[in-house]
């Protein structure tokens, strides 16, 4: 039997089910959803069972309340294949009252016409993405996310070298590949990819997507990752691997889907207040939700990546992005980026609920952390203090095995050692 891997999000889920009647669990496929729910429930209807189809379709025809018998918490996996399921469990959690009844895992969002009633005051959802760094166990944790955020020192030494780092952005967060010896833990990327762009697309809403077209939108996306990238590019970039003219609309359904899917995210500009009247880039920046599809859908292997570091740059900053998201999201805190109209960036501002904020430059080697730095204190020079209040901190998020406090005050931070 396999071990569980311990997920941030097990400590948020064990905590709305003790004041919610019900929680979603949405996110890409295998990305543990279904084994992560498991933990916590003491009944399940996996909707995807063949077995069970006809079954399933008779009673969400006829008494969808039937799905709802069994001991609590139930978990229904993959239920936006019956929508209706939704507004069985409002009803039963309106009527009863009762907390912490109802788990449901989604790896797309349902179409908005399948559900009559919204689920406020019933339904809690929680965002689960691929495994951090932390979670696969590749960083020590040496550093809390949390702990910068306070002020406080910190210090640690990781592990990873740069081939290690290029092999876990090729593997990714997929939590099956942690139980794959050898290389063929490389492929389970590969194989999600080839799934997303001949079966997911499809199923998703019944409507024939052509293949080569999502397969060519993946490679723009990947080519310009952790980029604010315009619609034009990809839309250029589509029609010339496709050999004719893609219009917005495909391109607007196409990137649709993969955010349906959980597979596509924007980083949103920062609004930060600046004591300057310079015209602020509003873009969102683009990222996937696992490095390893970006380099998946280029078919790129780690000689290229070695060959290219300034490409893997990019790649390294979607996958510091991917950690993040999960630990801010813990700690319930926004990521946004800042880019002004003369190409001045910093690749992520981070917001906490009670006001404090920092900044984060992302750099692969130690050699580029000085450059980051006085890049960061550029940008709060920029700032107006007054309106946004001072930085809680500055932070340079590296590849590079040390982290540690400048004299100047600002963190360096290796990917490897940081946890929520």
């Amino acid at each position: 039997m396999k071990r569980y891997l311990p997920r941030i999000v097990d400590d948020v889920l064990k905590n709305k089910l003790e004041y919610m009647g019900a929680v979603v669990i949405e996110g890409p496929k295998w990305c543990g959803k279904s084994t992560t729910a498991k933990q916590f429930s003491k009944s399940v209807i996996e909707l995807q069972d063949p077995d069970k189809k006809i079954q399933y379709d008779n009673i969400s025809e006829t008494k969808p309340s039937l799905f709802l018998e069994g001991e609590k918490p139930k978990l229904f996996d993959e239920w936006q294949m019956y929508p209706v399921i939704w507004d069985s469990i409002r009803t039963n959690v309106d009527r009863t009252g009762l907390k912490g009844q109802y788990i449901l895992t989604g790896s797309s969002k349902p179409a908005e016409n399948g559900i009559m009633h919204t689920g406020t005051g019933r339904f809690s959802k929680i965002l689960m993405r691929t495994m951090s760094l932390y979670e696969s166990g590749d960083s020590n944790g040496a550093v809390s996310l949390k702990d910068i955020i306070d002020g406080k020192e910190i210090s640690g030494v990781s592990n990873l070298e740069l081939e290690d780092i290029i092999d876990v952005m090729i593997r990714g967060g997929w939590p099956e590949s942690l139980n794959i010896d050898g290389n063929n833990k490389f492929k389970v990327a590969k194989e999600y990819v080839q799934s997303l762009i001949s079966e997911e697309i499809r199923t998703i809403d019944s409507v024939e997507r052509d293949k080569i077209k999502m397969e060519s939108l993946l490679k723009s996306i990947s080519r310009n990752i952790s980029t604010s990238t315009n619609k034009k590019t990809m839309i250029n970039d589509m029609s010339n691997i496709f050999k004719e003219e893609i219009s917005r609309p495909t391109l607007e359904d196409y990137l649709t889907t993969l955010e349906k899917l959980f597979v596509l995210e924007y980083v949103p500009a920062t609004n930060l207040n600046l004591r300057s009247s310079v015209q602020l880039r509003t873009n969102p920046k683009i990222e996937l939700v696992d490095p390893s599809i970006a380099i998946a859908s280029l078919g790129l292997k780690k000689e290229d990546l070695i060959n290219d570091l300034n490409f893997t740059g990019f790649i390294f900053e979607n996958m510091c992005y991917r950690d993040l998201k999960i630990y801010a999201d813990y700690l319930g805190a926004e990521l946004f980026y800042y880019r002004d109209n003369k190409d001045f960036e910093v690749d992520f501002i981070l917001r906490c609920e009670n006001g404090k904020w920092g900044a984060i430059e992302v750099k692969l080697g130690a050699k580029q952390v000085e450059d980051a730095a006085k890049n960061l204190k550029k940008f709060k020079e920029k700032v107006d203090i007054e309106k946004s209040g001072e930085p809680t901190f500055l932070l340079v998020l590296s590849g590079a095995g040390l982290s540690y406090v400048r004299e100047d005050g600002i963190y360096v931070v290796s990917i490897g050692n940081l946890k929520n």
